[in-house]
């Protein structure tokens, strides 16, 4: 039986690299992003060098009734995944105070809503199957606050405990949920955040399909959480180990414009 995988955000970067990975792997592909065009170059790609089929689904899943409309495509197409990747994700950088409410919204909407809602749509399908994966790409921001990017780094703390929690409740059941913690990542992500001016994207970059390859390894071996590179692993092990105001005023100054 052919296993399907959804990937959220799929048209670049850590998500494009995901799909890039599980292709390689014998997996068909339900790809999802705003952008029709880059879809169809990857499906495109993913056809020619793995003789992947794969649906493309133009979506905005961070509008009303996303995460609906996508499962519409699917039921309409006979498919039931049992992998779904949560890559979707976008952030604002600057002080919450001198933010657009909208865009703080839209942030919560996409990382937190959209996540959970598309986790608890597809997840009946996985348990009539009887197995499934699930792989939520969270961040090392979710293990410390981060002033300059409040909301994003509490949206990450939320996937990561929502992750946590799932797995130790799935698992009995045949489905595990394995959170993926990269580090700042070449990615595109601090341009569409507007965050080029803080010193964090300014330093060492981790390469998007380092992340994606530790990511979909970990999940298939359904591991709960995994750092991606030993330098963000260090990190994150002394942000646990260090008083929370030294971390907090720490990660403010990583974030500080330069």
């Amino acid at each position: 039986m052919q296993s399907w995988a959804v990937v959220t955000g799929a048209s670049g970067g850590i998500g494009r690299e995901i799909a890039r990975e599980l292709a390689a792997r014998g997996h068909a592909l339900i790809l999802t992003a705003r952008s029709g065009e880059a879809l169809a170059q990857l499906a495109d790609e993913l056809r020619r060098e793995h003789d992947t089929p794969s649906l493309c689904c133009v979506l905005d899943l961070g509008l009303p009734g996303g995460a609906e409309a996508l499962m519409q495509r699917l039921a309409a197409a006979g498919i039931t995944p049992d992998i779904l990747v949560n890559n979707a994700g976008i952030g604002v950088y600057g002080p919450f105070a001198e933010a657009d409410p909208e865009r703080l919204q839209a942030v919560i909407d996409l990382n937190v809503s959209v996540l959970t809602r598309l986790t608890s749509l597809m997840l009946p399908g996985m348990l009539r199957l009887g197995h499934g994966r699930i792989l939520n790409v969270s961040s090392t921001a979710a293990f410390q606050p981060g002033p300059g990017m409040a909301v994003y780094f509490a949206t990450k703390a939320y996937v990561q405990s929502l992750s946590e929690a799932l797995d130790a409740e799935l698992r009995r059941r045949g489905i595990t949920v394995t959170a993926l913690c990269p580090g700042a990542t070449a990615t595109g992500f601090q341009t569409r955040a507007a965050g080029e001016r803080a010193a964090l994207f300014h330093g060492h970059m981790d390469d998007a399909r380092m992340v994606a390859r530790c990511g979909v390894k970990a999940m298939l071996r359904g591991r709960r959480v995994v750092v991606a590179g030993a330098r963000n692993r260090w990190l994150v092990l002394g942000g646990r180990l260090a008083p929370r105001r030294l971390v907090t005023a720490v990660t403010a100054w990583l974030l500080r414009e330069t």
